[in-house]
């Protein structure tokens, strides 16, 4: 029996536009438009708009909902304002992340998560299964649109169609109520492409007029396939590949989204505060392709005498530089930048070297 995939406010508008359509988590999305470079490069140089809808919007309200989101998240919660949000994980007992995650408080008590798709439903339960806090959890999914707006001239083809400044915004601040073509958004300084965007949280039923208005004003539809070789070339990771409930935030390379040694309990804690304190046993890194090939998802990654010491977690080739690389996790006694390290593609053994992840981009 085959399952019927889930399909956004916009789906209709994928077949109109006549983008490809594929299978991603459970979701019908279009992995492109166009082509999977012009829509990359649309990004880099001037401004692409995505359609992230399916990702999870998951409300956390309630007497104890400070504490109760303190608890279940690795980042210090209490920094929050009604202002700002938080990138952040959801981990399991053994530190494993669960999911990873953007927070925003909005208002007192009232807590707007914003998860990946394929979690959506592994979240809700797993938050859902937290006993002792008087706290209500809603999964508001299907209420919730979502349009990433990317890339250079981001800033200023909103700024055009909106009534307040938006000039001094900065990472994760994001202002509610706001207006635009008539319909009342959250406006999150946020994305997933590196570059200066904008993410926009609508009412469901309003995500196309607002997707229509945005590609008349000059913005360029972009599909998945843009948004990973974006992703890459900026090092962000993606839940499944390079994060998972195997893999800590210390060992995935986003300790920063770990509170610090606080006195607080969260779930994870006496995991996390002894990678925190002696090093994780794995480290994610950076590999640059030496000779030809591209490191592809699980590809094992050797020394030089042909020992495995990690695997690649996601790979790409470059639209912008044409270079092949990738991010991995490896034995952390096995790091050393600048290592020739070999990528065993198929059949063959390929040289490849570990980089900062910095690198990617240029």
């Amino acid at each position: 029996m085959t399952t019927e995939l889930k399909k956004t406010p916009l789906y209709q508008t994928y077949l109109d536009q006549e983008a490809k359509v594929i299978d991603f988590s459970g979701w019908a999305l279009p992995v492109q438009f166009s082509s999977i470079k012009e829509e990359h490069n649309a990004v880099r140089e001037n401004v692409g708009l995505f359609d992230v809808s399916h990702m999870g919007e998951i409300i956390i309200s309630g007497e104890d909902a400070d504490e109760f989101v303190q608890y279940i998240l690795t980042n210090d919660s209490s920094n929050l304002t009604e202002t700002k949000a938080q990138y952040t994980a959801l981990c399991n007992e053994q530190g494993g992340v669960i999911d990873d995650l953007v927070i925003y408080k909005l208002q007192d008590k009232v807590y707007f998560l914003v998860v990946n798709a394929g979690n959506t439903d592994i979240d809700f339960e797993w938050i859902q299964s937290i006993k002792g806090f008087n706290v209500t959890v809603e999964n508001k999914s299907t209420e919730y649109g979502q349009l990433a707006i990317q890339g250079p001239n981001a800033r200023k083809l909103l700024q055009e169609v909106l009534e307040i400044d938006i000039s001094e915004m900065k990472m994760f601040e994001f202002i509610q109520n706001v207006t635009l073509f008539g319909k009342e958004i959250i406006l999150s300084q946020s994305g997933y492409t590196g570059e200066d965007g904008f993410e926009i949280y609508c009412d469901a039923k309003d995500a196309k007029e607002i997707w229509d208005q945005l590609i008349e004003q000059g913005a360029i539809p972009c599909g998945l396939g843009a948004r990973d070789t974006l992703r890459l070339e900026a090092a962000l990771p993606l839940h499944g590949q390079d994060l998972s409930e195997s893999i800590t935030p210390y060992e995935a390379g986003i300790g920063f989204a770990v509170k610090p040694l606080i006195e607080d309990d969260f779930i994870g804690k006496s995991v996390l505060k002894e990678q925190k304190t002696n090093g994780a046993p794995r480290k994610s890194i950076g590999i640059e392709m030496i000779d030809k090939g591209i490191p592809r998802t699980d590809y094992d990654i050797l020394d030089l005498d042909g020992n495995k010491i990690g695997y690649v977690t996601s790979g790409t080739q470059s639209p912008s530089t044409g270079k092949s690389f990738a991010m991995g996790l490896i034995d952390k006694d096995a790091f050393e930048l600048e290592k020739e390290v070999l990528i065993q593609v198929r059949k063959r053994q390929v040289k490849a070297k570990i980089v900062k992840k910095s690198s990617f981009k240029s």
